[in-house]
């Protein structure tokens, strides 16, 4: 009698051990934040900067165009002209312009922001690589 308790103790034992371990694992290898993937054929919606000297400035349309390059200017498009806010009407033809857009669904190119005129002093440029010394 006190085999077959020990063998029905056992298995209860074993049966408990396996039914827990999938839901130990589950909660182990879930992530965090989990971050939605986009499916399949879409796009990312990273932004992309952009440089050059403005070659024009459509204000009833809200673009400007830089080189070959046409950027939709909306309503959150961040501009500004020597680290102050700007708007489009402050926008001179062959002045130099830098920022970042993000494709759009409908396949433009909107502005996310949009710096006018030359790179002050204050702001941060390209980081370079450190290079060391030789012996």
């Amino acid at each position: 009698m006190t085999k077959s308790i020990a063998k029905l103790a056992f298995v209860g034992l074993l049966a408990a051990v396996i039914a827990g371990a999938p839901v130990r694992l589950l909660a182990e290898n879930k992530p965090a934040a989990e971050k939605k993937e986009p499916a399949k054929g879409e796009k990312k919606q990273g932004v992309t900067p952009f440089n050059g000297k403005l070659a024009a400035v459509d204000k009833t349309a809200k673009t400007i165009k830089v080189g070959e390059r046409t950027f939709q200017i909306t309503s959150e498009t961040k501009i500004s002209k020597t680290e102050k806010p700007a708007t489009l009407d402050d926008a001179v033809v062959g002045e130099a312009i830098r920022g970042a857009y993000r494709n759009t669904d409908d396949g433009k190119m909107a502005a996310v922001t949009v710096r006018l005129g030359a790179k002050s002093e204050g702001e941060a440029g390209p980081r370079k690589k450190k290079e060391v010394p030789s012996k």
